[in-house]
């Protein structure tokens, strides 16, 4: 059987490969894919070739092909309907750790079932939603905290949307782009350009991917606050001002990373468990806001470039579909 892939084959530049897919083994499902999901910051790295060599163990997805920086088949948000597999799967809609490809194999305990009340289109939000929720927990606001959420990328958008479930917590979601206030007010949070961010905040999520970013967190941070940094800033180096009130209050600055389960949770949460946790968390037609622009899969290779582009005014979440 044939299928069709997206391999990134040089800085810039991508094409779709057709590969012949290997006999299914045993513990193995044939997935044919209805959509994937760029993810802008990683996946942008990833196409610029910017991926330091010190990390390319460690930014490997589970199922991607090639070797960092090209040529590399690249990607972590694909959802399908499984079409050869057990007889009590088939049909079965899932979430897949894959990347972009038409069909494609992936092992039974990988395909997390989608809930019936996600469509297809916000159930590729699946991995970033995962990301925000082990920041959560690496975070652990509490009810009523005045929380800073810098960064209104799809993750950073995710997390004000937790955030703001709960009790007394209404967060600020802060970025350069105004047309993300109608994304905040949508899901629960305020919105401020960063000149205006509120001082003396108590939980401060840095998820803008810049270094002006993180330092407005330590800017914003009251005493004894926690910075949780959420941003991944591949190969560039990010001067800190860590001297100036940082001790005198008493600041903690924590690392979030989806690559382990948080402390917090780590022996009670299997990361499949953490997975199917974060489809259900998708069960808000609010997050439909942030499922766009739409690319086809034929088109993919031209529109990558476009499509990751920093700054670009788009929703946050550029989805392809196959069917």
């Amino acid at each position: 059987m044939k299928a069709r892939a997206l391999w990134i084959t040089a800085p810039g530049r991508a094409e779709l490969r057709e590969e012949a897919l290997p006999p299914r083994a045993a513990e193995q499902v044939l997935v044919r894919c209805h959509a994937s999901a760029l993810s802008r910051g990683t996946e942008r790295l990833v196409l610029e070739g910017r991926v330091p060599p010190s990390q390319h163990a460690a930014m490997r997805a589970p199922l991607m092909a090639g070797d960092f920086p090209f040529p590399v088949k690249y990607g972590y948000c694909a959802m399908g309907v499984i079409e050869d597999g057990p007889d009590a799967l088939l049909g079965r809609r899932v979430f897949v750790l894959h990347p972009h490809q038409d069909r494609f194999l992936a092992p039974v305990a990988m395909c997390i079932p989608v809930p019936d009340d996600v469509p297809d289109h916000r159930a590729v939000l699946a991995a970033n939603m995962e990301t925000a929720l082990n920041i959560l927990w690496d975070a652990r606001p509490l009810p009523g905290e005045r929380a800073l959420v810098i960064g209104a990328g799809v993750v950073g958008l995710l997390v004000a949307a937790l955030l703001a479930r709960m009790p007394g917590l209404r967060p600020t979601l802060v970025d350069l782009d105004p047309g993300r206030a109608a994304l905040a007010e949508t899901l629960g949070a305020r919105f401020a350009r960063p000149e205006v961010a509120p001082p003396e905040q108590e939980l401060i999520i840095h998820a803008s991917g810049s270094a002006a970013g993180l330092h407005l967190a330590l800017d914003r941070a009251g005493f004894e606050a926690r910075i949780v940094e959420a941003s991944w800033h591949g190969d560039r180096a990010v001067p800190l001002p860590l001297g100036e009130a940082f001790h005198a209050r008493r600041l903690s600055l924590l690392s979030s990373q989806v690559g382990a389960v948080a402390p917090a949770m780590r022996g009670r949460r299997t990361h499949a468990e953490r997975l199917a946790l974060a489809l259900h968390l998708l069960e808000d037609p609010r997050l439909d806001a942030l499922c766009a622009p739409v690319a086809r899969f034929e088109d993919l290779p031209a529109a990558l470039p476009g499509l990751l582009a920093p700054g670009a005014a788009d929703p946050p979440c550029p989805i392809v579909t196959y069917i």
